[in-house]
């Protein structure tokens, strides 16, 4: 059977600017984009499907990619669409054999600007080991495309021979996180509207394959990963809490926040727990296995910052967090997204 399916954000591609990974994506998911398509594949609300294959278990996901400005500090809508599928594959405990991509090009698009998209796609690809095998290219009329628009496909090999997913989350599993949050939507959304920052702060965006990889590698049971990219830390807890049945108490005063991304919520009254990320995931594994798996993810760059945020207690199916004040708040899934075309 099928043990890791298809995200509620992985069909983005057809929902209104402001959806994302709130709640109206949800909504719209659950009750229009799943039940028309109904199969076990999307039952449990994963970043990818794993099905099995005469030679083992495979993950297969897929994401378009829309982001505004296409190029923004640390990162651009190339590197972002290689990286986003590469980390979805790796969400499922799969290493990538092969991706595709897909372009919607709108006439008049330089061509100095596509190669440069390209370039940073075949950087990505090569730093995770995998190639863009195949694909497809379409031309729009002029201001119907907005440059460009990229979607990508990923198929990898399942390394881990026990479920990775929210149904395998339990009573007793500390949340980790692997590092702070809100660096790709705040970078993302300087770069579009022109705001300055006393230092620069640049996009998370990054690869989180060798993390994930060096988890299982080193024995730690993973019970499941997701990666915290729209809705951010507080959708994803949230989706996850309410696939798995279970009750998620986070501490605020161990999430981590720079003064640079905290300072620009503020100011935008925007809160950071919502903000999209490419580069941070969460690992549930048992308590016990938590500082072991915190000195894993600390010896990579993209996880230095490593955690335990958390942990999963028994009770109906929400995420509370406990505040620096020492009062606990319910964390909701958010209705829309902070910040649209962000991925």
């Amino acid at each position: 059977m099928p043990e890791c399916p298809l995200p509620f954000a992985e069909f983005g591609f057809i929902v209104m600017a402001h959806g994302g990974g709130g709640r109206l994506m949800h909504d719209l998911l659950s009750r229009v984009i799943f039940p028309g398509f109904r199969n076990g594949h999307l039952e449990h609300g994963h970043d990818g499907a794993v099905f099995d294959a005469p030679q083992g278990r495979i993950a297969f996901t897929t994401d378009s990619y829309v982001v505004r400005p296409l190029f923004f500090p640390g990162g651009d809508i190339g590197k972002l669409a290689v990286c986003g599928t590469v980390n979805d594959l790796a969400m499922c405990g799969a290493r990538p054999l092969a991706l595709s991509a897909g372009f919607i090009l709108e006439e008049g698009f330089a061509v100095e600007s596509l190669r440069s998209v390209l370039a940073s796609m075949q950087e990505s690809a090569q730093q995770a080991g995998v190639s863009i095998v195949t694909g497809d290219t379409k031309v729009v009329d002029r201001g119907k495309g907005d440059g460009i628009f990229i979607n990508t496909a990923g198929v990898g090999e399942v390394r881990s021979r026990a479920l990775i997913g929210p149904a395998a989350v339990a009573p007793g599993d500390a949340i980790l996180l692997s590092g702070d949050l809100g660096r790709h939507g705040i970078a993302v959304l300087s770069a579009r509207e022109g705001i300055a920052f006393e230092t620069a702060l640049e996009s998370d965006c990054a690869l989180l394959l060798d993390p994930v990889m060096a988890l299982l590698d080193a024995g730690v049971e993973v019970h499941c990963l997701r990666d915290l990219t729209r809705g951010g830390l507080a959708s994803a807890l949230v989706e996850i809490a309410q696939a798995g049945g279970h009750r998620l108490e986070i501490e605020e005063d161990s999430i981590g926040v720079c003064a640079e991304v905290r300072g620009a919520s503020e100011m935008l009254g925007l809160d950071p727990l919502y903000l999209a990320n490419e580069g941070r995931f969460v690992a549930f594994v048992p308590e016990a296995q938590a500082p072991r798996a915190c000195q894993v993810l600390r010896s990579f760059a993209v996880s230095a910052g490593a955690s335990m945020i958390g942990r999963v207690k028994a009770g109906k199916p929400l995420v509370t967090m406990r505040t620096g004040y020492g009062t606990s708040r319910l964390v909701e899934m958010f209705s829309g997204e902070q910040l649209p075309r962000i991925c």
